[in-house]
């Protein structure tokens, strides 16, 4: 009990000192750590605290419960706060509900994070007559998602390195259920960015996320191939970690992943 009071009081000093710094330090000092779960947990210590971390500073938000638009930093929709994001913006979407998106091209380096505690808090439904939810074209994050797709694929990787971190895909059973993938990427090993001249290496990185539905998880009619797959098997759900990258052309493999029949 001594040890853990002393703990305390450590604790205590070392956050007053730190309260100390002016609210530009703190937000500079915010911006360094990780939007999850680092970033999203320095709100939770304390008014002041939350209020700096939610600051349109370091990350978008998009509420449509939000009474006040003018707010800076706050959109209706992930559409529109795409389109007013800046490159290595994070944008996080308010738990709750779902949210409409329909072939979404993502340019830019971005960051797509769900605010619920977990990813069915936060839920993105593409219509059947999209191709995608989101299209991405550049270096781009998604995390704490779920994205459902009614008919062709939840997300579609065009070129840049895409992570989807502890995301849900589903794909939603109809007749057509054979034409539906969770991924499906377009892009090949590697392009020259012209007016850079550097060469941009194209991947997709999937980790602990749940993919439901679909003919099979992942697709490429491009030049890179499925590697490192690793898939952990529950009652209800498949849980997968994968990379699809350019390889070896003498070991490729087939770039496609069967769903189990439940």
């Amino acid at each position: 009990m001594e040890e853990q009071k002393r703990k305390w009081r450590r604790f205590s000093k070392e956050l007053s000192l730190i309260n100390n710094l002016d609210d530009g330090c703190l937000m500079h000092i915010f911006s360094f750590l990780s939007p999850i779960p680092d970033r999203y947990n320095t709100a939770l210590v304390c008014h002041r605290w939350r209020f700096l971390a939610c600051h349109p500073q370091l990350w978008l938000r998009v509420d449509r419960s939000a009474k006040d638009l003018s707010q800076p930093g706050v959109y209706p929709n992930i559409e529109i706060a795409v389109s007013a994001a800046r490159p290595g913006d994070t944008i996080l979407v308010a738990a709750g509900g779902s949210h409409r998106v329909s072939n979404i091209k993502i340019e830019k380096p971005l960051c797509l994070i769900g605010a619920g505690e977990s990813p069915d808090d936060t839920t993105l439904i593409c219509s059947r007559s999209s191709d995608s939810a989101l299209e991405f074209m550049s270096t781009c994050k998604l995390a704490n998602l779920t994205v459902r797709a009614e008919l062709g694929c939840c997300l579609l990787h065009r070129s840049g390195r895409v992570t989807i971190d502890g995301c849900i895909l589903q794909c939603e059973s109809n007749p057509l259920d054979h034409l539906s993938y969770a991924i499906i990427s377009t892009a090949g090993a590697s392009e020259v960015v012209s007016s850079a001249l550097k060469t941009c290496i194209n991947s997709v990185s999937v980790l602990r996320t749940r993919i439901e539905g679909g003919a099979k998880a992942v697709l490429t009619s491009g030049t890179l191939s499925l590697q490192r797959v690793r898939v952990i098997y529950t009652r209800t759900s498949l849980f997968f970690w994968f990379e699809v990258e350019g390889g070896d052309k003498n070991t490729v493999q087939s770039a496609s992943v069967e769903l189990p029949i439940s």
